[in-house]
């Protein structure tokens, strides 16, 4: 029955081009002891269920979030059930909430094509040549504070680019923003397209912000990964990794927030081509990790890094992949608390923070316990909306409200690194 099933998602995929996730569901499951939490992990290897987890296996207190296809669903609740483990049903059918967003996109893309950036709509999710228009639009306008850098390729070749801002000078401290490295994150992407619009209409204009620009440059690379994006609006809305063929088997990319060259292999990253949280053949495999290996070492004077994901509303700071404490730990600390409390002014959202290891749980070959251990000491990553009615599905109406508040904590960042170039 389930070989059948397969084969008719296959046929389905290849014919229409979509890969559907009707009677999906996603299920909260919070585990009461520590036996139960195992238990739970065990269904990381249970390959035949084909579970996709949307918030990983942490601790007792965390729960876990978890998207079950249609033909896994009864024998996954028998299993629990049977354990006594507890939980709930987030998403009841996820393939209608994508409907919905599908339907978002198609009506928004019907509004005549933007002329300027001025008339790009924020509030929408876009695909990625629209992304793309953006940037050359805010090149053109700005040609003084804003220019485009090309730092390589995608696997299938679609530049990487990055936007940067700079009043003049050469080599610069500089603050680097990244969002979109996993593709279905997509309040991440349309968050860094209002943070570029933002960084123009703040200069000259903010006090703060226009002080770190005449001082410092800022890099912003909207798109980190745009084979996953692309993909993940045409083919899969559920797509994370990128999309190099793995040799030896059919399932495709690698997760390139494990792909970085800190405790790389070690535990929190799987040698499975197949899994999520696939860590690829070696450090840097993929052109999009390199690419900024290569930027942030060519250019030896980045003083911030920030990594932004989604969801879980979390704002986390090295290490994942070892227990030691880093070097910098207490004020790395004491300004997460501060950005987050910024954060928070604006909508009463509430972020949890502290190292990635105890936060959340343990990951190696992560983005920025790399770029700490290059000694950029301002190195974050954050989690944006929600805690999980809606997942990685955020409707678009979020988008707008996520990157407000977000942007007060990138301020208590960039600000701190402007007055603490160390």
């Amino acid at each position: 029955m389930m070989r059948g099933l397969l084969a008719l998602t296959a046929l389905f995929v290849a014919v229409f081009g979509k890969e559907t996730f009707e009677g999906h569901q996603v299920l909260r499951i919070v585990a009461k002891d520590e036996i139960q939490l195992s238990l739970v992990k065990n269904l990381e290897d249970m390959v035949d269920f084909e579970l996709d987890f949307w918030r990983g296996v942490t601790d007792v207190a965390t729960p876990v979030d978890v998207r079950v296809p249609f033909h896994s669903l009864q024998s996954v609740k028998i299993h629990l059930e049977s354990q006594g483990i507890e939980y709930s049903i987030m998403i009841q059918d996820l393939q209608v909430m994508l409907d919905e967003e599908q339907e978002e996109i198609e009506s928004a893309a019907r509004v005549a094509e933007p002329r300027s950036t001025d008339s790009f709509d924020l509030s929408r999710y876009h695909p990625i040549n629209e992304i793309y228009n953006f940037q050359d639009m805010l090149v053109a306008e700005n040609p003084n504070l804003v220019s485009k850098i090309v730092i390589g390729q995608s696997y299938q070749g679609r530049p990487l680019n990055v936007l940067k801002f700079s009043t003049g000078g050469t080599n610069r401290p500089a603050i680097w923003l990244d969002t979109g490295i996993h593709s279905r994150e997509w309040v991440t992407q349309a968050s860094g397209t209002w943070f570029a619009k933002k960084i123009v209409t703040d200069y000259g204009r903010d006090p703060a912000m226009t002080a770190i620009l005449n001082k410092m440059d800022i890099f912003l690379e909207i798109v980190t990964n745009p084979d996953g994006y692309y993909y993940s609006h045409t083919s899969n809305r559920m797509w994370r990794k990128t999309r190099k063929p793995n040799p030896g088997t059919s399932c495709v990319g690698v997760d390139p927030n494990r792909n970085w060259d800190a405790g790389f292999g070690g535990a929190g990253a799987s040698g499975n081509p197949c899994s999520e949280t696939y860590r690829g053949p070696k450090a840097h495999s993929e052109s999009e990790v390199k690419s900024i290996v290569d930027f942030v070492k060519a250019h030896g004077n980045i003083k911030a890094f920030v990594s932004i994901h989604a969801y879980s509303q979390m704002l986390l700071y090295p290490y994942g992949y070892t227990r030691t404490p880093a070097k910098h730990q207490t004020e790395l600390h004491n300004l997460a608390k501060k950005a987050i409390t910024d954060l928070a002014s604006l909508y009463g959202t509430r972020y949890r923070y502290g190292s990635i290891i105890n936060t959340i749980y343990q990951a190696s070959g992560g983005t920025i316990d790399w770029t700490y251990e290059q000694g950029i000491k301002y190195s974050y990553t954050f989690e944006l909306r929600d805690t999980g009615r809606y997942g990685f599905i955020l409707p678009a109406n979020q988008i707008v409200p996520t990157a407000t508040e977000t942007w007060l904590a990138l301020m208590a960042i960039m600000e701190h690194t402007f007055k603490n170039p160390y």
